[in-house]
């Protein structure tokens, strides 16, 4: 069941470690061989300072100097074939634990990250943190992405990463967010589909929460205008750190999504 109904399905490979030196070439390890199958990779940036407000996924890179040394050696692994990009999951929905200054200013390291990445590879698509639609208003949400540049300097947004609510919340909040973001044309939105089958959990449940099952599958032909792809960014079976670690893979919780 796990095999047949997760792990046959594509989904997005996380870069968690703050590994200057080693994060080019497990970048590149993963374009490379997408690109060998004519296949899209989807890969997640995830080492911004002070992540997850010092939560069950804190880490990330010292300093802010250090992460854009670290997104250069990313940058470099994206190769010349298509890719797609998740910036940094929770960065701007997330970003009221930092004082004003330190908001200002992982505000600007998000802008640089998407510009550093698309100049690399012009050819990547690079979506910003828009939460999720029972997060924060979307005009709030859509200020704080104008905050970071998103409109000027990525593809547009992704919501629900790790996260439960249904697909078509997901799909109205985000246009909503799109709307009153603004910026160049031709902005969309990419869904985290990978657990919200059955929708959200009651009110304050998120981590691990019981009665969730896997979403639609993974494709970027939606039939929905303005929303560029359904994804799975968080694989199902990954722990929010209640029913094993925060990231590691637990299969009693897998065998709970795909059989919800």
């Amino acid at each position: 069941m796990i095999e047949s109904r997760i792990a046959a399905q594509p989904s997005a490979v996380w870069f968690t470690e703050y590994d200057p030196g080693a994060v080019r070439g497990r970048v590149r390890s993963v374009t490379s061989a997408a690109a060998a199958v004519n296949r899209t990779a989807v890969l997640v940036a995830y080492a911004i300072p002070d992540r997850d407000c010092g939560g069950a996924s804190e880490g990330g890179a010292p300093d802010l100097d250090a992460y854009d040394g670290w997104v250069r050696e990313f940058a470099a692994g994206l190769g010349d074939k298509p890719v797609l990009v998740i910036l940094e999951p929770d960065s701007i929905a997330q970003i009221d634990c930092l004082s004003a200054d330190r908001r200002s200013a992982r505000f600007a390291a998000l802008g640089r990250a998407a510009r550093t990445m698309k100049a690399a590879n012009p050819r990547a698509r690079v979506y910003f943190d828009a939460g999720h639609s029972g997060w924060l208003p979307a005009a709030e949400q859509a200020a704080a992405l104008r905050s970071a540049q998103a409109g000027t300097s990525g593809d547009g947004i992704f919501t629900n990463v790790s996260n439960f609510h249904s697909t078509a919340d997901e799909v109205a909040y985000a246009r909503r967010v799109l709307a009153a973001l603004g910026g160049r044309p031709g902005l969309g939105a990419v869904i985290d589909t990978s657990r919200n089958g059955n929708g959200a959990p009651p009110a304050g449940q998120w981590c691990d929460p019981a009665g969730r099952a896997i979403g639609r599958a993974p494709t970027t032909v939606t039939g929905e205008a303005g929303i560029d792809a359904y994804l799975w960014v968080k694989l199902p079976g990954e722990s929010d750190g209640c029913k094993g670690d925060a990231g590691s893979f637990t299969p009693d919780y897998a065998y709970e999504l795909a059989t919800g």
